[in-house]
């Protein structure tokens, strides 16, 4: 999805890319809606897009006044 030209879809792209990663791992927080709005050089309004997404995914958490945390992975059934 890197290529969807949408703005809050390339948000979410990396920062999903970065949970694949590792570069965030299970109760750390992710950037900021601040600081995720001045490196994709988007509003606020898109960036939080980008995260409700990823809430809604099952990937992240927002605690309110704090932001927005990496979900545990959900256990593989067997």
């Amino acid at each position: 999805m890197p290529d969807d030209p949408r703005r809050y879809m390339q948000i979410a792209a990396f920062v999903r890319q970065g949970l694949t990663e590792g570069r965030w791992t299970p109760g750390e927080p992710v950037p900021s809606i601040t600081t995720l709005g001045q490196q994709f050089e988007v509003n606020r309004r898109t960036a939080a897009k980008a995260l409700t997404l990823l809430e809604s995914e099952g990937l992240l958490t927002r605690i309110p006044g704090l932001g927005y945390y990496v979900n545990s992975p959900a256990p593989s059934g067997s």
